[in-house]
């Protein structure tokens, strides 16, 4: 008779700040309590009377009491890995982590490795014993092999030949910016042609975006992460812009919007996808003007999980202004966080303008990042996209007028696989470069121009687009006074 597996238990933390300690609580899901601890908090006693306590104190009790109700874990842990450098101590047993993880997600430097202080000043000292051997002391390039590849195990389980490379890992969306910002571009009339990579910028869009941006010498660029040494392409700094919803956002929009179920009868009655349904559909209402111009008249600021970059300001929220003529005069509406607000239509139009408009928000998103890099020392010329928003040519074609620079798509979509395979292909010798494979291995698929003529349609709304941001701030500044 087969035992029937257990499924797992799920626990939660309790805490409890008191008058004078703060105690934790380990309990399952059945509200057992598994297990407990508890730290004492600093009382003050300034003149009779008269007691003080320090929120910074208590936030630290709160701190050790959590870090003490796990002790055990915290000291059977052998190891601590970001998910790249987990997958290759799988496949191969080498500890080694990659330099793209444990900078860009860590604290360490190509120059100058670990800060003992660092981890001392967060209470996490005991991690710098034995050189860090817990999270790091064989630190390698993206594309180094790693010990000698596949272990037997992982062979088996992979279904592969035992030894073969592995490549030391890059997070996924810098895996992306190299599988496409490398490629030849010869005989394709791009400026970034006999230029260096440096005046390329890869940008990966999906559920988010990153804009990947690489410089010869170190580049500060305010509200924009790095730069990082050779955490993407080697020997090179990498900035890395971003915005935290790009794809998910124009999913929201739309699946939220009154005439979603129309939308989706529509197109699944044409065989087509909703947004190659609503791109259809925009030319279709467009008449004689270009089918960005239909939205003169409804702007969107789009940091719905606040801005990344290149503002840095959680708690921007997102925005609309729609400009109705009605009754001879004009109606202004803003609407904060939801993109669906009060029009005179509620019908397919509406969905598909606000579609559109959202589309826009976010390539005046990337422009304004585009800027900022500049602004700090880049020299950007060439986007070079890829992701699954990079399939919507509606979504190409306005970062190509907006930004005012070619996009080039990659031949392949999964870029990110490509980046992947780069990196196998330099750890197996068959390269003598990671900038070698990329040239060989990256390859272009189509290129998109900008429209120049429509400059100062897209020029007016980014002068619009920084002036929601400014309104939005001001409107808060008031609201805080109350």
């Amino acid at each position: 008779m087969h035992s029937k597996k257990q499924a797992p238990v799920k626990y939660y933390v309790g805490i409890d700040v008191g008058s004078a300690s703060v105690r934790a609580a380990l309990v399952d899901e059945f509200g057992t309590v598994v297990a407990h601890a508890d730290q004492p908090i600093q009382i003050w006693e300034p003149q009779p009377d008269h007691y003080e306590q320090s929120s910074a104190d208590i936030w630290a009790a709160c701190c050790l009491v959590t870090k003490n109700l796990q002790e055990s874990c915290w000291e059977k842990a052998g190891y601590f890995f970001d998910l790249p450098d987990f997958l290759s101590w799988k496949a191969t047993g080498v500890t080694a982590r990659s330099l793209c993880t444990v900078v860009c997600k860590w604290t360490y430097t190509s120059d100058g490795g670990w800060d003992d202080s660092f981890w001392k000043m967060i209470g996490l000292e005991d991690l710098v014993k034995d050189k860090y051997e817990k999270i790091g002391n064989h630190v390698l390039s993206p594309g180094e092999s790693v010990g000698k590849g596949l272990t037997p195990e992982a062979a088996k389980d992979l279904g592969l030949p035992e030894g073969i490379a592995v490549g030391a890992s890059l997070i996924d969306a810098h895996a992306g910016g190299l599988g496409v910002i490398g490629a030849d571009v010869k005989g394709h009339n791009l400026p970034c042609e006999n230029q260096p990579i440096t005046s390329r910028v890869a940008m990966i869009c999906g559920t988010s975006s990153c804009h990947m941006g690489v410089s010869e010498t170190p580049i500060f660029v305010p509200g924009v992460w790095g730069p990082y040494f050779s955490a993407m392409v080697p020997g090179l700094w990498l900035n890395e812009g971003g915005q935290s919803a790009t794809g998910k956002l124009i999913d929201h929009v739309v699946r939220g919007h009154v005439a979603f179920p129309e939308l989706q009868s529509k197109a699944a009655a044409s065989a087509h996808s909703i947004y190659t349904y609503l791109n259809s559909h925009l030319d279709l209402i467009k008449k004689s003007l270009p089918v960005g111009f239909l939205t003169v008249d409804l702007h969107v600021w789009p940091d719905f999980h606040g801005n990344r970059s290149p503002l840095t300001d959680l708690t921007l929220k997102g925005m609309k202004i729609i400009v109705l003529l009605w009754l001879d005069l004009y109606v202004f509406f803003l609407i904060f966080v939801q993109v669906v607000g009060l029009t005179l239509s509620r019908g397919l139009d509406e969905l598909a303008l606000i579609y559109l408009a959202t589309i826009q928000a976010i390539a005046l998103g990337t422009r304004h990042i585009l800027e900022t890099l500049q602004a700090a020392g880049h020299h950007i010329n060439t986007v070079f996209l890829c992701g699954g928003l990079s399939k919507n040519p509606l979504f190409v074609q306005m970062h190509a007028d907006i930004t005012g620079k070619p996009v080039v798509l990659s031949k392949e979509v999964e870029s990110v696989l490509v980046g992947a395979a780069i990196l196998g292909a330099c750890a197996s010798g068959d390269f003598a470069s990671i900038q070698e494979a990329m040239a060989k291995m990256g390859r272009i698929g189509r290129v998109v121009q900008p429209n120049h003529e429509h400059k100062r349609f897209y020029d007016k709304k980014y002068e619009v687009f920084l002036k929601l941001v400014e309104h939005q701030r001001e409107y808060r500044s008031i609201m805080n006074s109350f």
